[in-house]
């Protein structure tokens, strides 16, 4: 039977490179170290690299380098060595064989990150970070990882947690001297406003994990318009590869075809759609259904023209786009003399005038795609909310505190709103892991984890 008391090991480096790193980490670290290692249990002294042997017997399995940590000094708070051997598949599953022999056995998916909070060095926040961090693909994502592995979140949570305790506090302080006609109480004007105060913090942290979705999932951006427009070909001079069919038959992409790419440090996640137009083809007509569907779901619409639009198109565009950001396109500008190249629509629609053929206007489309998504700048200070668990315990401590803004407004007792004020703070804590966190929230956070962290 596991138990978090047991000395566990894990490579914590991916397969194929030159050199591994195995973590070993647990009361009886140092001595499977002494008995795999040519290497003296009164030298390992913290903070500290030992070049060492490691031995089967007799026979010389690798040399290697060993860092020595002292609990609590260490990643996960406990005594823990890592050995950097050569990467060979034959040495590191020798490497673990023989420690399991001395006494260790391997990881489970997360564990040595989990035993890091468990034994306090990282609040839940910081702990799902680390898978963050591990999974970012881009600047943006990277920076988020990182403020909240710097405790971004966690600082702003305290900060809601002094204010929630300020409130409480004064509302403590009414009931328990409220036959008291001598002292005087804070007004509930003042209450109500620091509640109202706290709410606003509570909405600003829930209201940016749109955002956070987004930066974390790749921004949605569809590309729609007729048939033949060079939809397939735009995609293609986007991605830098050839991801679609592109032909001059009409009604060639049927389907909605996917693929991301990365623009100023931010995925984007396009999707190049079926043409629309009138056809009794029925395959064709689920594409265009498809289409549909797609500028439903997307952040960011490319409507694609290779002919000047009518106003009744760029109505019936806007209309289908109500609530997205729209940027109409006229492609095939290289047949087209200079002096006829569209700047603008009816009305002073903009329009920006690209060859996906040949990559004229490709930078000045990237640009405009970019500042269509309006996303804030992103910075290691950032506070931006990408974790669903972490965004259903706000939305439910936003139900709780909304129940308090109503009781203040409809003068209820101070012993009800101190309910629904406790059930705020224990929502919030549920974030950090600062109250006891039950044992199956801790498994499936830490299970999503690769081995070895």
């Amino acid at each position: 039977m596991m138990s978090e008391t047991d000395t566990i090991c894990a490579p914590a480096t991916a397969t194929g490179g030159a050199l591994a790193v195995i973590r070993v980490s647990g009361p009886n670290a140092f001595s499977a170290l002494t008995r795999l290692c040519s290497v003296c249990r009164d030298s390992l002294v913290a903070n500290t690299v030992h070049f060492t042997r490691i031995k089967d017997d007799t026979e010389v399995i690798d040399e290697c380098m060993v860092s020595v940590f002292k609990a609590p000094h260490s990643y996960t708070g406990e005594d823990c060595v890592e050995l950097s051997c050569h990467g060979s598949g034959y040495i590191i599953n020798k490497v673990l064989s023989l420690l399991s022999e001395k006494g260790c056995r391997m990881a489970e998916p997360g564990e040595f990150t989990k035993r890091a909070y468990l034994n306090g060095k990282l609040d839940l926040t910081q702990a799902e970070a680390v898978a963050d961090l591990i999974a970012s693909t881009n600047q943006a994502t990277h920076r988020l990882a990182m403020s909240q592995l710097r405790g971004g979140i966690s600082t702003e949570l305290a900060r809601l947690r002094e204010q929630l305790l300020k409130l409480t506090s004064l509302i403590e302080l009414e009931l328990d001297f409220s036959d008291h006609e001598d002292l005087e109480f804070a007004d509930r004007t003042e209450l109500l406003e620091l509640t109202l105060t706290i709410q606003q913090h509570i909405l600003r942290l829930s209201h940016s994990f749109e955002t956070g979705q987004a930066l974390k999932q790749g921004i949605p951006v569809a590309i729609v318009g007729k048939t033949n427009v060079g939809k397939s070909t735009l995609l293609n001079r986007l991605l830098h590869e050839d991801r679609a069919i592109v032909s001059d038959i009409h009604g060639t992409t049927r389907d909605t075809i996917e693929d991301t790419i990365d623009i100023k440090g931010v995925t984007f996640r396009f999707i190049d759609t079926a043409g629309i137009r009138q056809t009794t083809d029925k395959v064709e007509q689920i594409g265009i259904s498809r289409t549909y569907a797609a500028i439903g779901k997307a952040r960011i619409v490319l409507w694609l023209i290779d002919a000047k639009p009518t106003q009744n198109d760029i109505k019936e565009i806007k209309k289908r786009c109500e609530g997205k950001s729209l940027i109409i396109i006229h492609n095939k500008i290289d047949k087209l003399p200079k002096t006829v190249i569209p700047s603008s629509g009816d009305k002073g629609t903009s329009i920006i005038p690209i060859s996906a053929k040949n990559g004229q206007g490709i930078e000045t489309l990237e640009q405009a795609i970019f500042e269509a998504a309006h996303l804030p700048e992103i910075s290691d200070s950032d506070i931006i909310i990408t974790n669903a668990r972490h965004y259903d315990a706000l939305q439910r401590a936003q139900e709780n505190i909304q129940h308090v803004l109503e009781g203040l407004k409809l003068q209820l007792s101070g012993d009800l709103l101190a309910e629904d004020l406790r059930l705020t703070l224990e929502t919030l804590a549920e974030i950090t892991g600062g109250q006891i966190t039950p044992q199956e929230t801790l498994n499936n956070i830490f299970s999503h984890f690769c081995v070895g962290k």
